[in-house]
């Protein structure tokens, strides 16, 4: 949808809320949820979808007639499709996600060929002279490859898969006049988690490897070649995960600007955060973050300690028994809780960040495409969980009074 105080820009959720692998359960999830949305939030106006597509999902709503039935859905309910999720390849709900999320990476063959395939559906959805942006995975997980030779030849083999695939969507662009592009999502303990690591990624192994590939592939100059990378391939900037690593928002996107990173999409999304006090607090704390741990998700914790050192944990079991640590006065914890919520039984969310990074991506306009993007309804402790339409409608309501502030202002 786009809000009555700011016209030029798109908001949706993501539809990775909904379980649902194969595109016959994933239609009916839309099908069960959306008009409903729309009814309460839209009404007579378009509203858009931000749709997640499993690899199986993608595959056969590419085959004969899923597509036209799907557009035709979509023309009698009012509704569009601007964004797609591509960064969870399978099984996303109700079985062991944990760091299977990030595989395939971007070295392989099957996420290539799904994004591929992901560019094609938005591709045959995106009207002509409007864009349309993917948002995928950070390139592979750190923990996977433990020496710099290995990560290195992941980025490398990731920067010539991103490349033919900005060839691909600029190709599209030139016949189509659509304009796609696929937003690399940073998050901790992956290849690239932060603005720095980002910058570096696209600066010393993007554009020259990636630029060098089209170069001698396509034939094509190396100017334009950077050019087409830098429209094509851009950072799908999680509000979550920024706050995560303690970024500050007004820093991290004038250091993208800075080094022609386009923003090509804003997932809307808080995480845990917990101040850490006196002993008595910290077991109090210790005790409530208990009913955060769960089999499914991983929730990796980002320790900020006295001296300003951040100390990372890859889950939250891992970082429970270190709570006590007297260095620590900070914890931000990776689990998407609900945006419109700021505390919950002691515990503390990062929503003033959400607030901070959305005034300084409308203010600067770095881009027009942003959704909300909790999607731990099933596994959240009993006392946030709530009807699951009621609950995406308040998430949207919060959003959209956030966006009305910043307009205002």
């Amino acid at each position: 949808m786009q809000p009555d105080s700011n016209p030029g820009i798109h908001l949706s959720y993501c539809s990775n809320i909904h379980p649902g692998e194969t595109w016959e359960t994933t239609f009916i999830q839309l099908k069960n949820h959306v008009p409903e949305l729309k009814k309460r939030l839209a009404k007579e106006k378009p509203f858009g979808i931000g749709l997640r597509l499993s690899a199986d999902a993608a595959k056969q709503l590419l085959e004969a007639g899923r597509l036209v039935e799907f557009k035709d859905w979509l023309h009698q309910e009012n509704l569009y499709v601007f964004t797609l999720n591509g960064f969870p390849y399978g099984s996303f709900h109700r079985e062991r996600v944990k760091d299977d999320v990030y595989k395939p990476d971007w070295r392989t063959d099957e996420r290539y060929k799904y994004t591929a395939s992901l560019i094609d559906i938005l591709a045959e959805l995106t009207p002509a002279g409007s864009e349309g942006s993917i948002s995928t995975s950070p390139i592979s997980y750190k923990y996977w490859d433990d020496s710099k030779e290995s990560k290195e030849a992941v980025a490398k083999k990731a920067a010539i898969h991103l490349a033919n695939l900005a060839h691909k969507m600029s190709v599209i662009h030139s016949e189509q006049q659509k304009e796609i592009h696929i937003d690399l999502e940073p998050e901790p303990d992956c290849l690239i988690e932060n603005t720095r690591e980002t910058v570096e990624f696209f600066n010393n192994v993007l554009l020259p490897i990636g630029g060098n590939h089209l170069v001698s592939a396509f034939g094509i100059a190396k100017e334009k070649a950077e050019r087409m990378i830098r429209k094509h391939i851009g950072v799908c900037y999680d509000t979550c995960h920024f706050a995560l690593e303690y970024e500050d928002p007004k820093e991290s996107l004038a250091a993208f600007r800075e080094a022609g990173i386009r923003i090509g999409k804003v997932q809307v999304s808080a995480a845990l955060k917990v101040p850490l006090g006196n002993r008595t607090q910290r077991t109090m704390a210790a005790e409530r973050l208990q009913h955060f741990v769960e089999p499914v998700y991983l929730h990796q914790v980002l320790e900020r300690r006295s001296d300003g050192a951040i100390r990372q944990y890859r889950d939250l079991p891992d970082a429970l028994p270190h709570i006590l640590n007297e260095q620590a006065v900070e914890w931000r914890v990776h689990f998407h809780v609900p945006v419109f919520v700021d505390q919950f039984d002691g515990l503390f969310s990062t929503q003033d960040e959400i607030t901070q990074s959305l005034k300084e991506i409308l203010s600067g306009k770095y881009s027009s495409h942003f959704e909300i993007e909790t999607y731990t309804w099933e596994v959240l402790p009993p006392g946030l969980k709530t009807g699951l339409t009621d609950s995406i409608e308040r998430e949207f309501r919060w959003t959209l009074g956030q966006l009305n502030n910043v307009e205002n202002d």
